[in-house]
């Protein structure tokens, strides 16, 4: 007796259908499954037997193989458990053929036959779309949010007695619930108006908002770095519906999306400056590769407070994914692809100190070393590169997010009609090559742009970060051409720091 099942399987961020086959045969009872299943897929013999006969279902004394096609593909984690148990109803007689037809099967079981969910929904549920399958059944926790995939049934299953009475016709599908409201964090009720003062990186911010330019802030402790850079998310448009189910998947997948709504909003990611390479970037073992910080950040802003006390390892390592936004993580025989389209906003300080002052009593060897820690490639990676002088008590408070955002929307609306028949969509992933047609500078600002290139001896890449800061000020501005005044101001932007 035989039966299949289909199911779905993780494999980085992405789904991986798979058929989950049952064959019972004569001979002593025992059970077995194939096809590289991990610790945790070895392990669902105790966990599916306890949960059939907790609900009440048989437990075929024959001897049990399971096998989990691809073979060829490495299986983590459990939540193939309950295809298991409903491909051994199939084969068993319990359940119809037709019952599992064109439907797919997500979960793992509790000993007491409780559906538990499963992380990485929304990528299992859309890889078993690709793959043409109608419905899908899902923990009842997950529901809300495998509803967000297009052309899809989803069934939800809260108990594995339930769920075969559902199959049979004998019992109606419960509701899909609706999503829970994410909780509110400080981050997202911080208003950039609190800020006074700093209206060099202010502008710099904005900048970086509305053309996804890169940027750095140094000065000294309580100069208001960490404050303007954690109002960063607040100027940034919501995420459009394409790019919301992008971080959508990827926080599902990693275990933070948990309310089953969409992720409109860019994310923050802020990990400590004793974050590892595998932490920021990514990484881990053959068939349990795991997205770091640098792919959380996917679509919003990756921040790192005290920038050069993270390891040099660390910060070499996001050289690449700054250039490419993609991180490709390499295994014997194995390669995934991570996304990590996000903006770098970085602080530190001057000295280990923190001072630049007469207090400052670091010595010149130790100022030396302290600065080496951010390589010279690294830095490059910065469009922007700002000295923060605190402010004083009395100067006036800037613009509040609500208005610096709806600006930001005009800006990356200039971008996007102009950048429209092209593969990018931000300023500051505009190739090289097509920066003399895309952001082209010309007339009076051309000169100036040529002496300022001369007096900063700016290097090629250095004058192309130059020209794509000016066209992002000038979509800022709300007009086509680029002026003087902006290419000297993206040059005063570009400061030689540390």
């Amino acid at each position: 007796m035989l039966a299949t099942v289909r199911s779905a399987n993780l494999f980085g961020i992405d789904g991986r259908a798979v058929f989950v086959e049952t064959h019972l045969s004569a001979g002593l009872p025992s059970y077995s499954v194939v096809g590289l299943p991990d610790t945790a897929g070895r392990e669902s013999r105790e966990r599916v037997r306890a949960a059939l006969l907790s609900s009440g279902l048989a437990w075929p004394m024959q001897r049990i193989t399971v096998n989990l096609a691809p073979a060829t593909l490495r299986k983590t984690g459990s939540g193939l458990e309950l295809a298991i148990a409903i491909a051994l109803l199939v084969a068993a007689g319990e359940l119809p053929d037709a019952a599992v037809e064109g439907t797919g099967v997500l979960g793992e079981l509790g000993l007491d036959g409780r559906v538990r969910p499963v992380s990485g929904v929304l990528a299992l549920v859309g890889a078993l779309a690709a793959a043409g399958v109608g419905r899908v059944v899902v923990p009842i926790e997950n529901a809300a949010e495998a509803a967000l995939v297009d052309d899809v049934e989803i069934l939800p299953a809260s108990r594995l007695a339930d769920l075969r009475d559902c199959l049979k016709g004998e019992l109606p599908w419960p509701d899909v619930p609706p999503p829970v409201s994410p909780r509110v964090r400080d981050d997202d009720l911080a208003d950039l108006a609190e800020v006074r003062g700093l209206a060099a990186a202010r502008l710099a911010l904005t900048a970086a908002a509305a053309g996804g330019h890169h940027v750095l802030f140094a000065g000294e402790p309580g100069a208001g770095k960490t404050m303007l850079a954690r109002r960063f998310t607040s100027i940034l448009p919501a995420l459009d519906h394409r790019r919301a189910l992008e971080v959508t998947r990827i926080h599902s997948v990693t275990g933070l999306h948990t309310s089953g709504a969409l992720v409109t909003a860019p994310p923050l990611r802020a990990p400590h400056h004793s974050a590892s390479v595998a932490a920021l970037v990514g990484g881990g073992s053959l068939g349990h590769i795991r997205p770091g910080e640098a792919t959380l950040a996917h679509r919003g802003v990756l921040f790192l407070d005290e920038v050069a006390e993270f390891a040099p390892s660390a910060l070499d390592a996001l050289r690449q994914p700054l250039e490419e936004r993609v991180i490709r993580v390499a295994r014997a025989g194995v390669m995934v692809e991570l996304p990590a389209d996000f903006t770098l906003v970085a602080c530190c300080n001057p000295c280990p100190c923190g001072r630049t002052d007469a207090t400052c009593r670091c010595s010149d060897s130790i100022r030396d070393r302290y600065r080496r820690r951010l390589s010279a490639p690294f830095l490059d990676r910065f469009d922007l590169r700002v000295r923060v002088c605190a402010p004083r008590a009395d100067e006036p408070a800037g613009a509040s997010s609500a208005t610096v955002r709806e600006q930001v929307a005009v800006a990356r609306q200039r971008q996007h009609h102009r950048l429209a028949e092209t593969r990018w969509d931000r300023n500051a992933h505009v190739a090289a090559r097509a920066l003399g047609e895309l952001c082209a500078v010309r007339g009076a600002a051309r000169l100036r742009f040529l002496e300022v290139c001369r007096d900063l001896r700016l290097s090629g890449r250095g004058a192309a970060r130059v020209q794509r800061v000016a066209r992002t000020l000038a979509d800022l501005d709300d007009v086509e051409a680029i002026s003087d005044e902006h290419v000297e101001i993206a040059a005063g932007l570009r400061e030689d720091i540390p």
